[in-house]
């Protein structure tokens, strides 16, 4: 009995009642983290998150860092610089200018976040058949999640709680313990966050980054203010913040642009020293950037590849994802207007609608309304005027930068940089919510937890409604069905080349070699000077042995993206081809198991399903 009361003791009032408060945390963690991928768990649905899992496993099977995502500009980037080397590689006696016939480089990506991937696939047990019999993976006999794609939200969600005990680590040495206990449970409690966690995208690990390059920052600060590591910390800290801009840049190309606020910075809170400061931060960031650059520039002839004419897309000169899509873009005629209204028009969009509502939160209101509050502590103010000034740039960023990308999946998408700075907003936020409290005078003192309970349930508003009724599906159906992907893919050898409006989806759930639809069906017969169809690949490039349309295509606009597309266009062929239920006799592929339509069109060039004698 003694023995009994000494543990109730100690859980009470000793050290185990530490132990228990952290271990009744980590249970809530856990139930919460359950209860969400029961509810809300969803399967890929991006582009960017197909195609970065899919050059993820290529890293890890030994491929190098090649795609089996081919876009037709990337070929066109590729074909251009082998001809300006004067040279091609050799794939048995055919010179292979596009390198399709082989394993296609990847010029879209930056490699942080794949080779992370490609770690994690060696290190867990994936597998990459999707099963409609295995209890959880499949219902009722039905897929249901792709263990890939789960295994990848799961690990996401472990960045995530990182990203929790960075943000709840800085606020505790920038505030007190209040503020970094209801910024943590805020954070836990922004749906927004969870569904970034299971999109299979890189803003969680970004997330982490930019919350280490702040710590940097912060520690930089304090030691030009009160001097503490030596005649060398200073400068040390400087080239960890350029490093941290680098690995971000590296992991998306769009955070390159913080080392523009970092310099600032450093000139105006850097001290005597700032001058060597800044050229020590850059030198840093270029060092961590320049291999990469380098490495695309001998492939494609671009620093960043296909990305560097990411500003280029959804403007007048090539809307929607008409650049990516195109064999032979005209890169010559880039008129500076298109890129002004593309400015204009973003801009507008996101001060009207994405920053009010930054972090999926109307916290952010707090931060705003807090930028006409004075701190008494420098470190704070010297702070939020480094995070004003990486919101501005990353709101330049994301609107010279959007594409179809961000209307395909208007929140969810790699291109929604404001995300990334939403748990420091979310910090200063409460911060100011604290201060409001201080200056009220409560009728008892109960009700300052009242107030505090009322604050956070009204935040996490959007978090409990996830929890209710109807249940979010995980099958990302339409367009993307596993099983039907692998179905289709699986009738082609590993070398075999096929086109799909959704090529990213057959590289991951397929693993083939897919190309995007080119932007045509057929040869224009009033202009053959161009070739941006289907013909330019198949008869130039590489012979396409499938076509898989999904109901991206088959369920498309009928008057504005079929009939007025044109007769070159793919929605006339698709028109023809149920019309007259037969394929076009100009078409190679002209072989259709039963089965497929209306949803889905599949041709090949010879009835594959069929076992050969």
């Amino acid at each position: 009995m003694p023995f009994i009361q000494d543990i109730l003791h100690k859980l009470e009032v000793g050290q185990g009642s530490r132990y228990l408060r952290w271990g009744l945390i980590v249970l809530v963690v856990i139930v919460l983290t359950a209860v969400y991928n029961f509810r809300g768990y969803r399967n890929m649905a991006t582009q960017e998150a197909m195609d970065m899992a899919q050059l993820g496993r290529n890293i890890a099977q030994g491929k190098g860092y090649t795609t089996l995502f081919i876009r037709p500009f990337s070929i066109y980037l590729v074909k251009t610089r082998n001809l300006e080397k004067g040279g091609a590689p050799q794939v048995g006696k055919t010179a292979d200018l596009a390198e399709v016939r082989g394993m296609h480089p990847d010029l879209a990506n930056p490699p942080v976040y794949p080779v992370v991937l490609a770690a994690l696939m060696k290190i867990l047990p994936f597998n990459y058949t999707a099963s409609s019999t295995k209890p959880f993976w499949s219902n009722n006999s039905k897929f249901w999640r792709f263990q890939p794609d789960f295994l990848i939200a799961v690990f996401n969600q472990l960045l995530f709680l990182g990203v929790v005990a960075l943000a709840f680590l800085l606020a505790w040495r920038l505030f007190d313990s209040g503020v970094a206990w209801l910024s943590a449970a805020l954070l836990l409690g922004t749906e927004l966050f969870w569904r970034f966690s299971v999109s299979g995208l890189s803003t969680m690990l970004l997330m982490v980054i930019f919350l280490g390059l702040v710590w940097c920052v912060v520690l930089l600060e304090e030691e030009a203010r009160v001097p503490k590591r030596g005649p060398y910390g200073l400068l040390v800290l400087a080239g960890l913040t350029g490093a941290m801009v680098g690995v971000g840049g590296l992991t998306r190309y769009s955070f390159g642009w913080l080392i523009i606020p970092v310099v600032l910075f450093l000139i105006l809170f850097g001290g005597q020293r700032r001058i060597v400061l800044c050229l020590i931060a850059v030198t840093a960031f270029a060092v961590v950037m320049a291999p990469w650059i380098i490495r695309n520039y001998n492939v494609s002839g671009r620093p960043f590849g296909t990305a560097t004419y990411a500003v280029v897309e959804s403007t007048i000169l090539y809307p929607e994802n008409r650049l990516e899509r195109s064999l032979e873009p005209d890169l010559g005629h880039l008129h500076p207007m298109a890129f002004w209204l593309k400015l204009n028009t973003n801009l507008r969009q996101i001060i009207t609608d994405d920053l009010p509502r930054l972090g999926g939160s109307w916290i952010t209101a707090f931060f705003l309304a807090g930028l006409m509050i004075a701190f008494r502590s420098p470190a704070l103010t010297r702070l939020r005027y480094f995070l004003t000034g990486c919101i501005v740039m990353l709101i330049l960023a994301q609107a010279l930068g959007r594409t179809q990308l961000s209307e395909e999946s208007h929140e969810i998408n790699s291109e929604n940089l404001l995300v990334l700075v939403a748990p420091l907003v979310l910090v200063y936020g409460v911060s100011l919510f604290f201060i409001l409290l201080e200056q009220i005078r409560m009728p008892f003192p109960e009700a300052r937890f009242i107030a505090v309970g009322i604050f956070s349930v009204v935040a996490c508003l959007p978090m409990i409604f996830a929890f209710l009724p109807p249940k979010t599906l995980p099958v990302a159906y339409p367009p993307y069905y596993p099983p039907a992907i692998q179905t289709a893919s699986g009738w082609l050898k590993e070398n075999e080349l096929a086109m799909s409006d959704i090529p990213w989806a057959v590289a991951w759930y397929g693993q083939r070699q897919c190309v995007w639809m080119t932007l045509k069906c057929t040869p224009d017969a009033k202009d053959q000077t161009t070739h941006e169809d289907f013909f330019a690949i198949n008869d130039y490039v590489k012979p396409i042995s499938l076509l898989y349309l999904t109901p991206q295509t088959m369920d498309a606009r009928f008057l504005s993206q079929w009939v007025r597309a044109g007769e070159q266009s793919w929605g006339s062929f698709v028109l023809e081809s149920l019309v007259k239920k037969k394929v076009p006799t100009y078409f190679p592929l002209s072989e259709s198991q039963a089965g497929w339509l209306p949803e889905q069109l599949v041709l090949t060039d010879w009835q594959r399903w069929r076992k050969l004698p």
